[in-house]
């Protein structure tokens, strides 16, 4: 591929997405979505305008993109926020996560499905697009408790994930017979050492960063945190997003000088953003929706009803005001990247439900990463509504 068409491509990508950008500060539609569907009409799906080399991107685009979120997600687990709200972020996370495995599981088994992949979609339910929840929640305006709430589930829901679906892993082999432990210890590994990099990375950082003057300089910091961590979590074979995460809540609660080095983040990360989601958008199949039939409608449905069910539980638990309880799970619908990463580890793992697991999972994941972004700006924007007449 020639050198002027990967620029002719990117510059397209990049106009698109201001495009995108535009109509979604003047309708109600999440820029996320309109990013992804301008992927899905120039992607293989429509017109296929995107030449295969600049997809040859994608991995290395997600990795940036998704790695300054998960610094942002970490940047919102302030200590002083976490004394007064961290209850809400631990309950309704751990809730959302159970009572996603348990019903989605439980009803997709009362159903008819086999009980192995039943758990496997249940664990797999409980995963969120952190990218998708941040930019929609970023796009809405609103600011104030329910916000940084969701932001901080967000921020540790993939470590709760990764634990119970390497837990789900372990119970399918005990129930076809096997007794390999391997995912519990794979899952220490990559959420120990992630935060074992943080520690290395953050901590120095905590102390360094933000010292320069304002302008390139923090920017080329910035970038160089973001790089490091993702490059050594990816060597290491640790979770880049719990590295990231955990180095963003490192430097914010220890960094008492500043707090620059998340603005420049926040500066920066857009243009990685537009060509993630639209080329995210391009890599989806819209004809593996057609592909889900009556089980897969009866997934996407539970796994609704469960995030609903688990944001309310937790957030009672947590005392949490109650306006905002019937509102935390819908909020938190978007799915992307995480769940498809972990049906590709359950089809590795058990060849004998690849097809029905990646099958259910890529279609629904189309459905939720669409729709989800509005619910998303519909559940924060209702919320701050209902306080607004609170006030009044």
């Amino acid at each position: 591929m020639e050198l002027s068409s990967i620029f002719l491509t990117f510059g397209a990508l990049f106009l698109a997405g201001l495009a995108a950008d535009q109509i979604g500060r003047r309708t109600a539609l999440p820029r996320v979505t309109l990013l992804m569907l301008c992927g899905v009409i120039a992607g293989k799906s429509g017109l296929n305008l995107i030449p295969q080399e600049a997809t040859q991107f994608f991995e290395f685009l997600s990795v940036t993109a998704l790695t300054m979120v998960a610094f942002l997600l970490g940047g919102s687990l302030d200590a002083r926020k976490l004394a007064s709200h961290g209850a809400v972020i631990l309950w309704v996370s751990l809730s959302i996560v159970v009572v996603s495995i348990m019903a989605v599981a439980g009803g997709l088994w009362m159903a008819g499905m086999d009980i192995g992949p039943a758990l496997l979609l249940g664990a797999i339910a409980a995963a969120t697009a952190p990218a998708a929840t941040n930019d929609a929640i970023t796009q809405s305006g609103v600011k104030g408790v329910f916000t940084d709430n969701l932001r901080g589930i967000v921020a540790i829901d993939d470590a709760w994930g990764l634990l119970a679906f390497s837990l789900i892993i372990v119970i399918v082999r005990m129930l076809d017979g096997a007794t390999d432990y391997s995912a519990l210890g794979t899952a220490a590994w990559e959420i120990g050492g992630a935060l074992a990099l943080a520690a290395v990375i953050g901590f120095p950082a905590a102390i360094l960063t933000g010292r320069i003057t304002e302008g390139q300089p923090l920017e080329a910091e910035a970038l160089g945190l973001v790089f490091v961590t993702a490059g050594a979590a990816l060597w290491l074979d640790v979770s880049f997003l719990i590295a990231g995460m955990s180095v963003g809540a490192i430097i914010v609660n220890k960094a008492s000088h500043h707090t620059r080095a998340f603005h420049e983040i926040e500066h920066i990360q857009w243009p990685f953003m537009i060509l993630f989601f639209i080329l995210a958008g391009a890599s989806l199949e819209i004809g593996d929706i057609a592909k889900l039939g009556p089980i897969g409608a009866a997934y996407v449905i539970l796994r609704i009803l469960a995030r609903i069910a688990g944001g309310w539980i937790g957030a009672t638990l947590a005392g949490a005001p109650k306006y905002e309880r019937p509102w935390f799970g819908i909020a938190l619908l978007p799915q992307a990247g995480v769940a498809i990463g972990m049906s590709l580890l359950a089809a590795e793992a058990f060849p004998e439900y690849a097809d029905l697991v990646l099958s259910l999972t890529i279609g629904s994941t189309i459905i939720f990463e669409l729709l989800g972004p509005t619910a998303t700006v519909y559940a924060v924007k209702r919320v701050q509504m209902i306080e607004t007449r609170h006030r009044l």
